[in-house]
């Protein structure tokens, strides 16, 4: 399946310590040229966890126009300080995708999450 940057697909992503995994919503990162030619491609993971203390995650409110077209069921943060690239094949389906402005946000995240200015 090919994915293109902002699209928020249901991922079995793995637990950090390899001990297994856990189908959850992530957002692709990865710029589309490097999506088109490789079969990997960097997420970001969205969490239920919605107590947004750093400047590297991002609220959507599942009932706003966001919400809604990223495909999300509850409130939900986008966590750019967990940041990971996966196999093609472990990308299950695409929900939805980020709008513009909230693309935006998570670049800035992003940007907050690796140091760069």
């Amino acid at each position: 399946m090919r994915v293109k940057r902002g699209d928020v697909v249901l991922v079995d992503y793995p637990y950090s310590d390899r001990t297994g995994s856990k189908v959850r919503p992530c957002v692709v990162v990865q710029n589309d040229p490097n999506n088109q030619r490789l079969d990997d491609t960097i997420l970001v993971t969205i969490s239920r966890r919605t107590q947004i203390a750093e400047p590297t995650q991002v609220l959507v409110l599942a009932a706003s126009a966001e919400g809604k077209q990223a495909g999300l069921l509850a409130d939900s943060s986008i966590r750019c300080e967990n940041i990971q690239s996966v196999d093609l094949s472990f990308v299950r389906r695409k929900i939805g995708t980020l709008t513009g402005e909230l693309m935006a946000r998570v670049e800035v995240c992003l940007k907050a999450s690796l140091g760069l200015s």
